[in-house]
């Protein structure tokens, strides 16, 4: 699959634009605050319906504008797709595929699959959980529809079970109901659970390797999930979901006292080890990058064989923080993937393997192709 071409209205810098892509690699360069990725927002928007940067449409609008407009024409399996995603103030936002409205947002996932590199994704060391659930989350919700399904599920599941916590501090009648509920919520968490655990799994032995050769075989890195369900077995749902259900009967009085599911999914972290040391409490910003740069390169393999295609590359802003080595590694890592790299200087594509480079400047939210 590829893009083909980008179409922007009112999107943040960019009163209106359109940009014709090559199926290679595409440098999209300027200064800095001109609205460089913006570019790879709004592709990574049309793949994941969510900005890598905001989770506030508000914040997408340009400031003369009420509303924005993109639209992605690309070509998948030999077949024209197209995404058009409209937001006003006030309104709901609308996804069209292939003009055709979608009524849920798991309707676009998996039609254009797309990896994001950008300096945020230092967030997933540095941060707290949620930054290392998001990226699996969107990662997984690509795949496997029926994961984000089930997250959605086990969302609105957690909400009403929460309410219902609330209540029982007030009505201890109720708490003869919360038994259906831990049923409810336990076989959808088993399911994200087992999810997950396979996927860091699979990420780690790909991941592994990749470091490695990043680092000149002087570091091991290991990805450890690290669930609040205490279980010693995640290969089997039923024991999960067992499990799951024994640690919330386990801990019912201090989750009344406090009103809120203290056990699950939302709940769930990964660690990451660079020679056995924890990666956010030891090691450099260089290693962190080095970490993130293998998970993003082990990502794109997966996705390969789950798909049976490479999702699109969006490096934005990372290529200045990659020494030549580094870089060289990266390149022929991503050979016939279609990339979209974002920089202030363009002469840092030195490497004579390159070839079919897209060059698109930009300044004060206007394109021109090079």
């Amino acid at each position: 699959m590829y893009i083909k071409n980008l179409y922007l209205k009112g999107f943040r810098n960019y009163k209106e634009t359109k940009i014709e892509f090559s199926e290679n690699y595409n440098v999209i360069y300027g200064e800095n605050a001109q609205g460089k990725t913006n570019i790879v927002e709004a592709i990574f928007l049309c793949a994941s319906g969510r900005s890598h940067r905001t989770s506030k449409d508000s914040e997408l609008l340009n400031v003369n504008s009420d509303s924005y407009y993109i639209k992605l024409d690309s070509i998948k399996e030999k077949e024209d797709l197209s995404i058009e995603i409209i937001h006003e103030k006030e309104r709901k936002k609308i996804i069209k595929l292939n003009e055709i409205p979608l009524k849920k947002m798991g309707n676009l996932m998996g039609n254009i699959l797309a990896v994001i590199f950008s300096p945020e994704d230092l967030a997933v060391i540095n941060e707290g959980p949620s930054q290392r659930r998001r990226f699996i989350d969107i990662t997984l919700s690509q795949i496997k529809p029926s994961y984000f399904y089930d997250l959605q599920q086990y969302n609105r599941i957690l909400l009403q079970r929460n309410s219902l916590l609330k209540e029982i501090q007030n009505n201890k009648s109720l708490i003869d109901t919360l038994d259906i509920w831990n049923i409810k919520i336990a076989e959808t968490a088993a399911r994200i659970i087992k999810v997950r655990y396979d996927f860091i799994n699979r990420l780690e032995n790909i991941a592994k390797d990749n470091h490695k050769v990043l680092s000149s075989n002087t570091e091991d890195m290991k990805i450890h999930y690290a669930s609040s369900v205490s279980t010693a077995d995640f290969i089997d749902i039923d024991k999960i979901k067992n499990s799951f259900i024994n640690e919330l009967n386990r801990i019912r009085n201090s989750e009344i006292k406090r009103g809120t599911t203290l056990k699950g999914p939302h709940r769930d972290d990964y660690d990451i080890y660079i020679n056995d040391l924890n990666v956010k409490s030891f090691a450099s910003q260089g290693q962190k990058r080095t970490v993130i740069l293998s998970i993003k390169l082990a990502e794109l393999q997966i996705i390969k064989e789950e798909t049976g295609e490479y999702p699109i590359l969006l490096l934005d802003d990372v290529m200045s923080e990659l020494d030549y080595r580094r870089r060289d590694i990266l390149f022929d890592s991503i050979k016939n993937i279609q990339t979209f790299i974002t920089c202030t200087e363009k002469d840092i594509f030195y490497k004579k393997e390159l070839s079919n480079i897209l060059f698109v400047n930009v300044k004060n939210g206007n394109t021109k192709i090079e």
